[in-house]
């Protein structure tokens, strides 16, 4: 069956305020103490009987009652049916055999002590994932490693506590996968001044396509995703070495193209001024000569050693 046919939709529960209700159950628990010693006392048996009933029964209403503190719901079930979430903060009184539902809570039984970890109540603030880092293959096949951090919060209760197991693992899990089949269509880096996105250059773009993958992988939870940054992003240990001598390599190769561009403009115009100014009348042979020496001295990388020649060229 289709997942989507069994998707609930939260919808508000209308609790009264249960301050009164609250006030209301201990004064009468109040009241039945003084009955039954009225009563024990006077020898009134039915005044007596009722006032130990209501103190044996009158702890029921408590159940009822329900705090709730800015950004947190209760899930509320009775007998197995959703009955509705109370999401505003203040005291209020629910039907006292419904109870809070939250999956992410968990009973461990150890040496014959059980003990329950996390609250019946629901958090609607934003939540942190930082996920560890994975080793993820990128477009050439690279293995790179890849951290991220996602910023995500409960907006449909219902959703989140019914249609997943564990909410809070399944928004870990999808955000995992998310990253895997983004970060292996693109490259980690890219060589040439192209408007190619690549991984290390278009970080804001990855990150856009992370976030709208990984929402629409949760909607089925209720879960609204705010951000996803890609926190870690480095090459794997057994090719970074590699990868950084290509890295030197293309950087050395680029700033000699820049040095040999720079250098053949400053030696058209040394001619051209030579000519222009009719500093000397220089042959063929002689430019030649010029240009190779200027060449040599702007393309070295090293200081230049000067040679005064005080003979002819010829």
């Amino acid at each position: 069956m289709d997942i989507k046919n069994k998707v609930i939709e939260e919808k508000e529960l209308k609790a009264p305020r249960g301050v009164g209700i609250l006030i209301l159950t201990i004064l009468l628990y109040i009241l039945a103490i003084v009955g039954v010693i009225f009563g024990g006392v006077n020898e009134i048996f039915p005044l007596l009987i009722l006032c130990f009933a209501y103190i044996c029964l009158g702890w029921i209403p408590w159940c009822g009652i329900k705090v709730l503190n800015p950004n947190e719901a209760y899930v509320m079930t009775l007998f197995g049916n959703y009955v509705g979430t109370l999401k505003h903060e203040g005291i209020f009184f629910v039907n006292p055999f419904c109870s809070a539902v939250n999956p992410t809570v968990r009973t461990v039984t150890a040496g014959g002590t059980t003990t329950t970890t996390g609250s019946k109540k629901l958090s609607l603030k934003a939540m942190t994932l930082d996920n560890q880092k994975q080793k993820i293959n990128d477009e050439m096949g690279n293995p790179i490693e890849v951290g991220i951090v996602v910023i995500w919060k409960i907006q449909n209760t219902a959703k989140a506590v019914f249609n997943v197991d564990n909410f809070k693992e399944f928004v870990s899990i999808q955000a995992d996968s998310a990253l895997r089949d983004v970060i292996r269509k693109y490259p980690y880096d890219v060589t040439d001044e192209s408007d190619t996105i690549s991984l290390r250059g278009s970080s804001q773009e990855i990150a856009d396509e992370i976030q709208k993958e990984l929402q629409d992988r949760v909607n089925i939870a209720g879960i609204q995703i705010c951000e996803a940054r890609i926190t870690h992003l480095a090459y794997a240990p057994e090719i970074a070495s590699a990868m950084l001598q290509r890295q030197q390599a293309t950087a050395i190769i680029d700033a000699r193209q820049k040095i040999v561009e720079g250098a053949v403009g400053m030696v058209e115009m040394a001619l051209d001024k030579l000519s222009e100014n009719q500093v000397c009348e220089l042959d063929e042979e002689r430019k030649a000569v010029m240009v190779s020496n200027l060449l040599v001295v702007l393309c070295g990388n090293k200081d230049a050693q000067p040679i005064v020649n005080s003979g002819s060229l010829y």
